[in-house]
């Protein structure tokens, strides 16, 4: 069971591919890590696998089946900025809910769904401009909770959270493993994926000059067990990524400097 992209080539406005013939798999169950550099297409791969946007070439698969035939929903989002991904002039309450207006979800989902993401009931009718950047991601991930989705697709939505609010929202998301939810992690800040992914892979793009048809991205997995990280930090520092199991070991709190 998993959530795979296969062979993707992929691109903007019809420019020059930013992922060139790149695949990953997401397995159920578990979190799988992806880094790389600025413009590697860690973003777009995201968008693709959810969905969000149609490769040039390659597919993706959902459980060994076409995503296109998935029920909306099964793949959910996680945004950097949670104030790019609602509407403005809606209440936490209705963006909590929206997914499950379609479906005729029921309220005791919704309420279920923000007790479960450390929401009090006095912020749901509460607009974005009125509530912290933490508060608002919380309110992002009940949304995608909601729609009970097998996948969960985070691109970099730690980065404008405080250290507390990262480590509730991680050790949620980590729990939410537990029930079989795949989860990719995408993200700059290693400390963060070497201890909360199960394995990371690095998106690497390779430009050759002058030859844009040479352009290609790649992925590469790096793995060390969890007692081994602080050895392997230092043995491998030119990797720039270091990856640990988790098992019993709290979350972690991200880096500082975060804002709530």
């Amino acid at each position: 069971m998993s959530l795979q992209a296969h062979r993707i080539t992929a691109g903007h406005h019809g420019g020059e591919p930013v992922l060139t013939d790149v695949s990953l798999t997401v397995p159920a169950g578990s979190i799988t890590g992806l880094t790389g550099a600025s413009g590697s297409g860690k973003t777009t791969l995201a968008r693709v696998l959810a969905g969000l946007h149609t490769p040039q070439h390659g597919h993706i698969t959902l459980d060994d089946r076409p995503l296109s035939v998935a029920v909306p929903g099964t793949v959910a989002m996680l945004f950097q900025s949670p104030r790019q991904a609602v509407t403005a002039r809606w209440t936490l309450g209705r963006i909590i809910a929206e997914p499950l207006r379609a479906r005729r979800g029921r309220a005791d989902t919704v309420h279920a769904a923000v007790q479960r993401v450390g929401l009090t009931g006095d912020l749901l009718d509460r607009r974005p401009h009125e509530v912290s950047d933490g508060q608002l991601q919380r309110a992002c991930l009940a949304r995608a909770l909601v729609q009970r989705p097998r996948y969960l697709i985070c691109d970099e939505m730690t980065a404008m959270l405080d250290p507390a609010t990262a480590a509730a929202l991680t050790a949620i998301i980590t729990e939410e493993t537990r029930r079989g939810l795949g989860v990719l992690a995408i993200s700059h800040q290693h400390a963060l994926l070497a201890t909360w992914t199960d394995h990371t892979h690095v998106l690497m793009g390779q430009h050759v000059a002058g030859s844009p048809r040479g352009s290609q991205s790649t992925t590469k997995t790096f793995g060390y067990r969890p007692r081994a990280v602080l050895h392997a930090r230092k043995a491998n520092h030119h990797h720039g990524l270091l990856v640990a199991k988790v098992g019993a070991d709290p979350p972690p709190v991200g880096e500082p400097g975060g804002r709530r």
